[in-house]
């Protein structure tokens, strides 16, 4: 809080005038016009002062220059923006509410719902966000226009979402479109960076969102981010007004949706109720002024209307009102229909000629985000709207200005505004279509253009439709609202008006017309009820540096990412060395002692530590001595345990699909490991909010790295074998060869034939022969080379008695599951011998098999023969007695353990077709 509040509301600046123009009336209008809806200057009963400072002093006392920035702002060097044209002379708008809302989204974790009347300062408070704020955020709109004025991307664009109805899945974490499909949609690598790093995401106009959009929102993030968390842990602000436009829902939609939703509004979703997010409601109108008509629009807005209102309002109901075209006065329709017929008929009256324009475009920008027409139709005389902000420094319109088309200049357009002394000379202008990415050097977030629409920005406007005026501001306007057909649409109408004086109902307005949803009421009604306060805020603000600390010791996710794992191992059956299965099971054990309990009785303290909610955890010296100790440990255990063991170890296989199934399991424990050290190791000299932020968003962009190490990483010591070294060796060479070669290292020499090769160190050419998968054709291919290879090996090392060394080993290996044969047969269960001997019970199950296939233990034993007979009549329908596509074809209805003990049996009894 402190330097952050109060909060001044963004305001646009005052220009200079000509020195002809400095006393007039027009020229105090002209200035408050410049500010659109921020700026609340009032002109005096003379028509020449800014409360009560004559604008022509002022423009003396600085030479007729533009204020860039006021001289409050230059002089005190502050971000607070404050109209103000000299230290006596200063404006400010002190406004609680935007501060409270920048405190909240700077400084807290919580979910924000800003909302406020028309004219409130909510976009404005955006743009000076997105300047402002030190979280990586993007911005998102659910309509092109909408994103374009936002300076963002729709919501359909950046998550990939189908546009009609997204309903829950079975898993209740992925959900699915209206035809049954779930979003997994493919996302490019420089997206999921962009989702992993991201700390806000902003959506503008929520109004509009429906709740299966907000949620289809929520199961995109906890893809890639916490699944366990809603929004996977990004913090939402959501910015709109919902007395204004509400979501587009199509009956056969809602048919979908109601079985899942109780409101289509956006507070409807389902992850969104399961946080606690706080809504902040701006109450200062920039807009109006007029406390009477702010006063009937707030009685419109809450479904208030009597008589009184109606006929109040009613006064503005002129029937035959027919403006000249110089007045500026626009009509708001509630159709397209009626827009484009009034717009085209006015237009053709004109016996000017007719001017066709056509816009550039070029990159990516599509035609649903076009600001205006691509071939702007136009003639002298026409009445054309702005549909954007001049950005110059003469500030010569604003989106919604309205004025008369006069004449062609070269590549220009001039355009005469009401009450202004000359013409405005209108160029083409530009809008940018933008992208996020990842800044390399920074790994900062960053918007790239990515495509331009280039054109005059005008529109007709004679008439233009409610739902296309959000957010515009209109100093004359004609309402026809006969045929409102969505809550908030009057309402929308009539707020656009800057004063009732001009406002023209070409219509009555009836209280029918004013469509007020209850759920609507309800939800608003309850939002001022619970408004946030400075107290609320400090808390909150505890809360969150709280439960970063706790986020940077919690290993809840290592778990999950190992038990994926080993069950992606056993699911591979053979295909993998029974070895990496015990490795896995081995660091699923340690990381659960060493890490998981330990961090567990961590977190107990740490929660003492900082139950004091009035000593700040940064400060906290005994706290962040606790903290230091902490960080060097886990840093520690996890390397030692999860990063230097695995980084260096490869899924030794010939099948492709499941080694890229495992390889996949293991870089996400990886990703995950390496973004905890790196957390650690930033916080381990004390911890910060900004620093574990900062080092957590560019750790969660640095991963997959390892995947270029992966070739120089061997299975060494996991193949089940005499003379692992050998083993290596032929590794490399079969590695470089298929790389010399450019095809798959199996077409070299299959996996099973480097096992054998490096379990007996063959030295001759009949001895090589003998092993299983070396053929002819292998002989032929890399027979010298293999041969030559093993000789240098033997000349190193003692194999020249190989068969006396695999007998050996074999007496070893016979020895070990010997063990666990007589720990079963003393009646002790599979479980009961794992524990005793510290072995896996997968393992023991390995084991014992060993003696169902020598037949001294039954099968019944450990499977029925009613439960087996079907897995019989399956091996000898294939003919062979291959574990994975067995395991594949019955699924959980058998274990591994099972499938294993059952192929002994059959092996035993001679094979399959015995």
């Amino acid at each position: 809080m402190g330097d952050e509040s109060p909060y001044y509301a963004p305001i646009s600046y005052v220009p200079a005038f000509p020195q002809a123009e400095r006393n007039s009336a027009a020229t105090v209008k002209r200035v408050a016009r410049i500010g659109c809806d921020e700026l609340d200057i009032r002109a005096s009963a003379h028509g020449n002062a800014v409360e009560g400072y004559d604008l022509c002093t002022a423009f003396r006392e600085y030479n007729g220059e533009w204020l860039e920035r006021p001289r409050a702002v230059r002089e005190s060097g502050t971000e607070s923006n404050i109209l103000g044209l000299g230290r006596k002379r200063v404006q400010t708008i002190e406004n609680p509410q935007l501060g409270l809302a920048y405190d909240y989204v700077q400084w807290t974790g919580k979910h924000v719902f800003l909302t406020g009347k028309a004219g409130t300062g909510k976009t404005t408070f955006l743009r000076s966000l997105q300047q402002r704020c030190t979280k990586r955020m993007i911005v998102v709109a659910p309509t092109g226009v909408a994103a374009i004025n936002a300076g963002g991307v729709t919501i359909h664009s950046f998550f990939q979402m189908p546009f009609g109805p997204i309903v829950p899945s079975a898993n209740g974490i992925e959900r699915m479109d209206s035809h049954g499909e779930t979003l997994t949609r493919r996302f490019s690598r420089t997206k999921i960076n962009i989702i992993r790093g991201l700390d806000l995401l902003v959506i503008d106009e929520i109004s509009m969102v429906r709740a299966d959009l907000l949620d289809g929102i929520d199961a995109v993030l906890r893809r890639y981010r916490e699944r366990d968390r809603p929004f996977g842990g990004v913090q939402l602000l959501m910015i709109g007004d919902l007395q204004q436009l509400p979501p587009v829902i199509k009956d056969e939609d809602w048919a979908l949706l109601r079985e899942y939703y109780q409101t289509g509004f956006f507070f409807g979703s389902l992850a969104l109720q399961q946080t606690q997010f706080v809504s902040i409601e701006l109450k200062h109108i920039y807009r109006q002024s007029d406390a009477r008509f702010i006063d009937l629009l707030n009685r419109v807005r809450e479904n208030r209307m009597d008589g009184s209102t109606c006929q109040e309002l009613n006064r503005r109901y002129r029937p035959d009102f027919t403006p000249d075209d110089s007045q500026g006065y626009i009509t708001l329709t509630t159709h397209n229909a009626q827009a484009q017929q009034t717009n085209d008929a006015k237009l053709e009256a004109l016996k000017t000629r007719c001017w066709e324009f056509t816009a550039h475009v070029a990159g990516d920008f599509p035609e649903y985000m076009f600001p205006t027409e691509s071939n702007l139709k136009l003639k002298v005389g026409a009445q054309v709207m702005f549909v954007k902000n001049d950005i110059s420094r003469e500030k010569r319109y604003f989106n919604g200005k309205i004025g008369t088309l006069m004449g062609f200049e070269d590549d220009a357009i001039q355009v005469q505004c009401p009450d202004d002394p000359y013409p405005i000379l209108v160029e083409r202008d530009t809008w940018e279509n933008t992208k996020y990415t990842i800044n390399e050097a920074t790994k900062e977030i960053q918007a790239d253009v990515a495509g331009v629409f280039t054109q005059y920005p005008l529109k007709l406007a004679w008439a233009i439709t409610i739902h296309k005026s959000q957010g515009l501001t209109f100093e004359r306007a004609i309402i026809d609202a006969r045929a409102a057909f969505a809550h908030g649409q009057v309402y929308v109408a009539l707020s656009r008006c800057t004063t009732l004086e001009g406002l023209v109902l070409s219509t009555p307005i009836q209280t029918k017309a004013v469509k007020s949803d209850t759920e609507i009421l309800s939800f608003t009604s309850d939002i001022e009820r619970n408004q946030p306060d400075s107290h609320q805020l400090a808390q909150d603000r505890y809360v969150y540096q709280q439960q970063l600390l706790f986020d940077l010791f919690s290993f809840r996710s290592f778990p999950r990412l190992l038990s994926h794992i080993i069950k992606r191992v056993r699911e591979s059956g053979s295909t993998l060395p029974e070895k990496l299965l015990d490795r896995f099971l081995e660091v699923d054990r340690e990381v659960r002692e060493h890490v998981g309990d330990v961090a567990e009785k961590f977190h107990a303290q740490l929660q003492t530590l900082t139950a004091d909610h009035t000593q700040p955890i940064e400060t906290n010296a005994f706290l962040q001595e606790r903290v230091q100790k902490g960080c060097v440990y886990f840093a520690d255990k996890l390397k030692s345990l999860v990063l230097d063991p695995l980084e260096v170890l490869a899924v030794e296989t010939d099948n492709k699909a499941v080694r890229k199934s495992v390889e996949e399991a293991i870089e996400a424990l990886l990703a995950r490991a390496r973004l905890e050290v790196a957390c650690l190791t930033a916080c381990a000299a004390g911890f910060s909010s900004k620093t574990y932020l900062k080092v957590r968003a560019e750790a969660a962009i640095d991963v997959r790295e390892a995947r270029k190490r992966r070739k120089s990483r061997v299975g060494a010591g996991l193949a089940d074998v005499a003379h692992p070294e050998l083993y290596k060796r032929l590794h490399q060479w079969r590695e470089r060869k298929a790389d010399q070669q450019k095809v798959a290292p199996n077409t070299i020499l299959p996996r099973k034939a480097m096992v054998g090769i490096a379990d007996r160190a063959p030295v001759t050419r009949s001895q090589l022969k003998r092993v299983r998968g070396v053929g002819k054709q292998t002989m032929l291919r890399v027979g010298d080379e293999l041969l030559a290879l093993l000789k240098e090996y033997a000349s190193k090392h003692d194999t020249v008695d190989s068969a006396e060394t695999n007998r050996r080993r074999k007496r070893e290996v016979s020895e070990t599951k010997q063990m666990s044969f007589d720990l079963f047969q003393q009646g002790k269960t599979v479980a009961d011998v794992a524990a005793a001997r510290g072995l896996a019970p997968t393992t023991i199950e390995t084991h014992l098999a060993h003696f169902v296939g020598t037949g001294e233990l039954p099968l019944e034993r450990f499977v029925s023969p009613e439960k087996a007979q079907p897995v019989m009549d399956y091996f000898k329908q294939a003919g062979a007695l291959d574990l994975s596509p067995a395991k594949e074809h019955f699924g959980n209805a058998y274990s591994w353990g099972e499938l294993k003990m059952i192929v002994q049996h059959l092996i035993h009894q001679g094979g399959p077709d015995a």
